[in-house]
């Protein structure tokens, strides 16, 4: 599997976590990953008021998931992040930066006025490829 993060100069360049394009050149497996909120396994919110604590609990739930389907974040080409605040843009970047290090990928955020539950403020779906002998 060839994967290619593509950074045209006529866009301009990402100020958070994201690659504007991302190519995947030979066969994979896709790995749908749901929206997930800052849920702990006993189904407790954790971080209550707190974006960079959810999205650091996000993270790790993403990071969960992917491995328990063969991968690693690495293996994710594209997320859609839903938040209460989208001026919390800088914090929840700050967080993703350190899951995300190299070779982010796309990304769309936008802010929603309501969530499941109203303590959450942001959810983030995912999708990965994986090679075929990953999975």
């Amino acid at each position: 599997m060839d994967v290619k993060h593509i950074h045209p100069g006529t866009v301009a360049k990402p100020s958070g976590v994201w690659t504007p394009a991302i190519l995947v050149t030979q066969p994979g497996q896709l790995v749908f990953l749901s929206g997930f909120t800052s849920r702990d396994e006993a189904g407790n919110v954790v971080g209550i008021g707190d974006i960079s604590a959810q999205t650091e609990q996000v993270c790790k739930l993403l990071q969960n998931a992917m491995r328990a389907a063969g991968g690693e974040l690495k293996d994710i080409v594209r997320v859609d992040v839903f938040v209460r605040d989208i001026e919390q843009f800088d914090a929840i970047h700050a967080v993703r930066r350190r899951y995300f290090p190299n070779n982010a990928p796309v990304s769309t955020m936008v802010q929603v006025s309501r969530m499941v539950d109203d303590r959450s403020l942001i959810e983030i779906n995912a999708i990965g490829v994986l090679p075929y002998d990953k999975a």
